[in-house]
């Protein structure tokens, strides 16, 4: 693994390579996005979050994933193209990844390496299961829209259940602590 969060390569939605580096110094939220998902109109709320925060150096980072039910069968164009039509999304897309599994994109082995517990997990499992669907195993990511809370200096400090919304008081007083720490 990667020394840092920063370090790790990824790709920018439109092939660019990138790191979390040209970050550095913001707090992130870092989601799995998917398209087809009952959980797609977070992004609407991602967004909001997103503006609401950006003037204090706070950005959501969307991960589309193919992970959860073959939820985000679309090209890293179609995405980009839906996100930003169905949801006037502008906050920094980056290329499909798996984000579970052997072949777990880097990113993600590290999130989950610095916060290995998911907040409320227990409630989504439920949900999945009344779905009939059997829930990944600790410390996986358990489904579309997981969100990693890291800090200004580049640490995961909270990991929230996909269905945490992005308006849950929870999730806004973590990130206004994390933007008030310097």
């Amino acid at each position: 693994m990667s020394e840092t969060l920063y370090d790790i390569p990824v790709q920018k939605i439109d092939g660019t390579d990138a790191t979390l580096g040209e970050h550095a110094g913001e707090v992130l939220l870092v989601v799995n996005v998917a398209s087809q998902c009952g959980l797609t109109p977070q992004y609407e709320g991602l967004e909001q979050l997103h503006e609401k925060f950006r003037d204090r150096k706070f950005s959501v980072l969307g991960f589309p994933a193919n992970d959860f039910g073959a939820q985000e069968p679309g090209s890293n164009e179609e995405i980009q193209a839906f996100c930003s039509t169905k949801f006037g999304v502008q906050f920094p897309m980056y290329s499909k990844i798996p984000v579970t599994g052997p072949d777990k994109h880097p990113l993600y082995q590290q999130l989950i390496s610095e916060q290995p517990e998911t907040e409320d997990r227990e409630g989504m499992e439920t949900m999945l299961r009344g779905h009939k669907m059997e829930p990944t195993q600790k410390p996986e990511v358990l489904w579309n829209f997981e969100k990693f809370l890291i800090n200004r200096q580049g640490k995961v400090v909270r990991r929230f259940a996909p269905d945490t919304t992005p308006d849950a008081e929870k999730l806004v007083s973590a990130i206004e602590e994390a933007l008030a720490e310097t």
